[in-house]
């Protein structure tokens, strides 16, 4: 299973996504929270269930380094745990539909006059243009 995006965990802790985020984050809260189980052994694991990270993470949902703790825990609790791994993923796929701002584009273009190509989006690469450049504006009128 790929790791949850330390993104998508600073957000939803933060608040985003309105009531569907709250939801959201409260179903993950319910998910670290459940017995730790692997196999028939219930030991939680050296690196934790996953709590303590997601507590962290409540506190200062802007701190980068406590989502990707949590991050990380749920990735060690999902590679021992079969159950809590299957829980993971049926969460994942809600969480995918959060709005939580990531990846959202505001562009703006202001002022003067634009003398060449502009590309408005986000995440390119290899471009390149191949336009001449503008010619250099005419001289004014002698008189």
């Amino acid at each position: 299973m790929d790791p949850i995006s330390v993104g998508l965990l600073a957000a939803l802790a933060g608040g985003a996504g309105g009531e569907l985020g709250r939801q959201v984050w409260a179903g993950l809260s319910a998910l670290v929270r459940r017995p730790f189980r692997r196999g028939q052994d219930t030991e939680v694991p050296a690196g934790g269930s996953g709590e303590a990270e997601l507590v962290e993470l409540e506190g200062a949902p802007d701190d980068p380094a406590r989502a990707q703790a949590l991050s990380a825990a749920l990735a060690v609790r999902a590679g021992l745990d079969a159950d809590f791994r299957t829980g993971l993923q049926q969460w994942h796929e809600q969480a995918k539909l959060v709005r939580t701002g990531d990846g959202e584009v505001h562009n703006s273009i202001s002022g003067g006059t634009q003398n060449g190509p502009v590309l408005l989006g986000r995440d390119f690469s290899g471009v390149s243009f191949t336009t001449s450049p503008p010619p250099p504006p005419a001289a004014p009128p002698a008189g």
